[in-house]
This record gives structure tokens, sequence and C-alpha cells, in this order.
């Protein structure tokens, strides 16, 4: 398992959180749908996190992470629709 940030609470508990960049490629290896620009527009994601917080570098390293062309092909398609490419 990777991707995941461990986070306290209750100051005696900690669940494991999965990063941002980890919940997007979950996502769209799950769930082929997204597949196309109309697709990946439909999932309506946060255009500021998108362009400000989103952390390209670890996204790609995790996609590397998964040796699936079929999703690089549909993260390369999510950079291009929220222009980050």
């Amino acid at each position: 398992m990777f991707g995941y940030e461990q986070k306290a609470f209750f100051d005696k508990y900690s669940l494991l959180f999965a990063t941002p960049e980890k919940a997007i490629l979950d996502l769209l290896y799950l769930y082929p749908i997204y597949n196309n620009e109309q697709e990946i527009n439909e999932l309506r994601f946060d255009e500021e996190f998108m362009q400000e917080d989103l952390n390209i570098g670890r996204l790609n390293e995790f996609t590397e992470r998964f040796q699936s062309e079929t999703l690089k092909k549909r993260v390369n398609l999510l950079l291009k629709v929220h222009d980050l490419c």
C-alpha cells in the first residue's frame, strides 16, 4: 500500500487517509468510464485545488507504480483537461 498519510485524532487514535493524488488515481483506475474529456469534466474537481495544490510530481510517481498504460492515458487526459501539462 502506498499513497496514504496517517492522521491522529482524539489524541490516541489514528487513521490512514489517501493523499489527493492517490485518491484521484484510485478513481481513474477503478472506474473505466473516465476515459474522455467530457467524463473527466463531469468529475467536477475543484479547479483551484487542481491548479495550486495538486502535486503533479507525486501524481506521476504514483501513476508509475500502478504499471498501467490505460491509467497513464487517463492521467494525461486529466492533466490536459485541467491545463496542467
